[in-house]
């Protein structure tokens, strides 16, 4: 089923703010896992990293990612936004700083730094749980 309002809702409510996800990637033919912060908004979770990270290395050779959390399951094609201080992040950068607030500006992030990005993952299916319910889904 695509996704609708019903499913965007449950989607908003338990992925609109900050979330800890596992984002798998390929490190050539092997998996590589690892826990990122991020934020689902109009199906893509949305998250803060570095360019020069193994994960952008990775995606750069193969764009295609898995994500879970949160009895949630989806696969996805993850792409670099650039630089989280360009006029065209402008809007998902305020986003993404009210919803990250709580450690955002703790020292751990640079915005000054060009290789801040923003690391969009646009989701293509997968497979929601709510309330005894399973949604199988589609983008």
């Amino acid at each position: 089923m695509k996704i609708n309002a019903n499913i965007s809702a449950i989607m908003a409510e338990r992925f609109g703010h900050d979330n800890l996800i596992a984002l798998a990637t390929l490190d050539g033919d092997s998996p590589a896992v690892r826990t990122v912060d991020a934020f689902y908004e109009g199906g893509a979770f949305y998250t803060v990293t570095y360019a020069l990270s193994g994960k952008m290395q990775q995606i750069s050779k193969n764009p295609k990612v898995a994500i879970c959390g949160d009895w949630f399951t989806a696969r996805g094609t993850a792409e670099s936004m650039g630089h989280i201080l360009l006029p065209e992040n402008a809007a998902i950068a305020d986003k993404l700083r009210v919803a990250f607030a709580e450690w955002y500006a703790n020292g751990h992030t640079n915005e000054a730094d060009p290789n801040t990005i923003i690391l969009r993952i646009r989701l293509t299916d997968g497979v929601l749980f709510h309330h005894g319910t399973r949604y199988d889904i589609t983008i």
